[in-house]
């Protein structure tokens, strides 16, 4: 890394005040071609833009019958999608495929290393003046054409000080990764902590001098004896949620938003990955205040039977047909049955050969043991809640840790493309 001080000259631009005086500065129109040659997904495979890169197209993606409308990619072309909802998404492609027409590629340039590119390009402070340089009807729905993109200036370094900050930035990104993941393994322990603390509970209850009997059920084992073992399906009912098809999506202002298996994170409702559809939606599939919210279809068997309570915040959506909704009066109680070991125990039973799914047979025939006096299970609730209070403070400590290393690395990567090294 150099260490001589470095000189900077003013750039007159408001995303990038000052650049080392030896860079020169040109307009990306003039650095890159824009690759649009249309192409069908039957001879070149379908990828995803997405926050982490381009990859072979996401299982959730939305579908479309146009096949034939896609843009062609190159191994070392940078995608990136036009759109300001799904800011963030884009990168130097590894693979040769196809995008969605939604997506601007850019073929490689003369004047970059790929690397570099790559980190110039996915950085924040280019992402806002991208997209900042759209047009659309909603600010969270603009779209950035290649016409307006080319006009935004970029930096040029020469190519030995690129390949020195794209050095550097790898090296940070490896401390940085490895304090990453050394937090994420932390928070793995914590939370299988609390699955114990959880699945004790609702199994062997609160009272260490309750008699217990034999369940005869092979994941309850011995309970107390004075509970009763009951299938779900004589405690509520449950019903799996919209179907509906590619041609049904539609913008956010034009349809209703349908809760899917990525709008649960960690046990909570987020919203950061929205669909909406334009449909007529049944009652019933309404959410309420007290339902348990499952993901009971994904290609990915870790991701079946995560849920939410449903709350004030996340009541009065509709869900998708990959989720399945439990209704009970006993929901407070039974929301820890499906966060225990216990339930997480009977995954085997949701593999298919085609695709894991919980079905609402296999749902409804699981097989609880509770204890039938309310006051009990008020007190199990509380007992849980007091003991994964602490545990649960500890995870959302690492979790902000974990969210704070990530700003701080993406400033580093940004001031470093720029010429802003420490």
């Amino acid at each position: 890394m150099i260490t001589t001080k470095i000189k900077y000259k003013a750039t007159g631009l408001k995303w990038i005040s000052e650049i080392p005086e030896h860079w020169e500065l040109k307009r990306l129109g003039g650095l890159f071609d824009e690759r649009n040659e249309t192409v069908s997904e039957n001879d070149f495979n379908p990828l995803s833009v997405t926050m982490q890169g381009i990859v072979p197209q996401l299982e959730s993606a939305a579908k479309t019958m146009h096949v034939d409308n896609r843009k062609k990619v190159c191994i070392g072309d940078f995608a990136i999608n036009s759109r300001s909802d799904r800011r963030g998404s884009g990168g130097l492609s590894a693979l040769e495929g196809s995008v969605s027409i939604v997506n601007t590629v850019l073929k490689p340039s003369a004047y970059y290393l790929p690397e570099y590119t790559h980190f110039l390009l996915t950085n924040k402070l280019f992402q806002d003046e991208y997209y900042a340089k759209g047009k659309g009807i909603v600010a969270d729905m603009w779209s950035t054409r290649f016409s307006e993109m080319k006009t935004i200036f970029l930096p040029v370094p020469p190519k030995a000080e690129q390949d020195e900050i794209v050095q550097y930035i790898k090296a940070q990104e490896e401390k940085i990764n490895l304090f990453i993941q050394k937090k994420q393994r932390f928070i793995e322990l914590l939370k299988e902590q609390r699955q114990t603390i959880i699945t004790n509970a609702i199994t062997k209850g609160v009272d260490d001098n309750t008699k217990t009997k034999n369940s005869r059920v092979e994941w309850l084992g011995n309970v107390p004896e004075h509970w009763k073992i009951v299938r779900l399906k004589f405690l509520g009912e449950s019903f799996i949620g919209l179907t509906y098809s590619p041609i049904d999506l539609v913008d956010k202002d034009e349809g209703t938003f349908v809760l899917r298996s990525s709008n649960i994170q960690n046990g909570k409702f987020t919203t950061d990955d929205n669909v909406y559809v334009n449909k007529e939606i049944p009652e019933k599939l309404i959410l309420k205040k007290g339902d348990i919210l499952l993901c009971s279809r994904n290609g990915s068997a870790e991701l079946i039977g995560k849920n939410i309570l449903i709350d004030e915040e996340s009541e009065g959506n509709w869900f998708g047909a990959f989720m399945t909704v439990f209704r009970s009066d006993l929901n407070y109680y039974l929301y820890y049955f499906f966060n225990s070991n216990v339930f997480k125990s009977q995954t085997a039973l949701f593999a298919t050969s085609t695709i894991n799914q919980l079905t609402n047979g296999i749902l409804s025939n699981l097989t609880i043991a509770f204890p039938e006096n309310i006051d009990e299970q008020k007190r199990i609730i509380e007992h849980i809640k007091t003991e994964t209070a602490t545990i649960d403070t500890a995870i959302a400590k690492a979790d902000r840790e974990i969210e704070l290393i990530r700003e701080y690395k993406e400033a580093m990567i940004a001031e470093a493309v720029m010429g802003k090294r420490k």
